[in-house]
């Protein structure tokens, strides 16, 4: 069973730390040794150029001569799905419908090998999230949390952001954003030195291009900002959400972020259309 996609070879900034145990834990779980079929043999150097091949040739083309970093990325979806598994327990309960839009997310941004694969990941970390709070309530929140410093201390802030976003987009999935959810949404953003104006942003990506409030909240302005100061936030948007700032993490993840980048201008074009910009 492929597990590359998720945590491949190249493990990236989670070969220690909190993510790195969890990952131990994972692999160790699914495949009864810590690791297993994950060493640099050729069959997975084989997978890496296989899984990876196409998206470095489309991110050359699209960014120049830099490639994917298949380190860092294999670290950042295995990130979402640690944080993911944080945010659909906030709340205190996994419903089936939740991991039918997680199955949906998986699906929609990473494809369908991603499913099976992420859901069987995720599903240990909720047997590790109990295993650790039965013996010391409160411990899996706290490795969580220190996973967010970890990742927060490896990876930009634009691709901090896009991590965040996928998030977001896991806890609207459903239409409604529970409270648990959002405080759940804002604790992460904090660990990983990000602002709850930011939460509230991605939040909104969904509403920002039909309705006002919205749409400021999108540009994480006030509806009292002037015409100076929708321009200027939109300009920083602009640079701090482009697809380019995550192209080295992946295709996938460039594309999610360019659907993300259009969800900011629409919110931008209903603004400037409200004011006569």
């Amino acid at each position: 069973m492929a597990f590359g996609k998720w945590i491949g070879g190249a493990l990236g900034f989670m070969t220690g730390g909190p993510l790195g145990a969890l990952a131990g834990y994972v692999l160790g779980s699914i495949f009864d040794v810590a690791l297993d079929g994950f060493s640099e043999d050729g069959e997975n150097q084989s997978h890496d150029r296989a899984g990876f091949g196409s998206e470095s040739a489309n991110y050359r083309e699209y960014a120049g001569n830099q490639r994917v970093d298949t380190g860092n990325r294999n670290s950042f979806l295995f990130s979402i799905l640690v944080l993911a598994s944080y945010i659909i327990r906030a709340d205190g309960k996994i419903m089936h419908s939740e991991m039918e839009y997680v199955r949906n997310f998986l699906r929609g941004n990473f494809g369908s090998s991603a499913v099976q694969q992420g859901e069987q990941i995720l599903r240990k970390l909720f047997d590790e999230q109990k295993r650790m709070d039965a013996q010391n309530p409160g411990a899996y929140e706290n490795m969580v949390m220190q996973s967010c410093g970890q990742i927060a201390s490896h990876l930009p802030q634009e691709q901090c952001l896009q991590l965040l976003a996928f998030l977001a987009e896991i806890a609207r999935a459903d239409g409604i954003v529970v409270s648990q959810e959002k405080s759940a949404l804002y604790e992460i953003a904090r660990a990983m030195r990000l602002s709850e104006k930011e939460v509230d942003s991605m939040l909104n990506l969904g509403e920002g291009s039909t309705h006002l409030d919205a749409a400021y909240k999108v540009l994480e302005l006030s509806p009292d900002a002037t015409d100076e100061e929708v321009k200027s936030a939109y300009r920083k948007m602009a640079l701090k959400h482009h697809p380019d700032r995550v192209a080295t993490l992946g295709e996938d993840v460039r594309k999610a972020s360019e659907k993300k980048f259009q969800e900011i201008n629409a919110a931008k074009d209903l603004i400037y259309k409200s004011r006569g910009l």
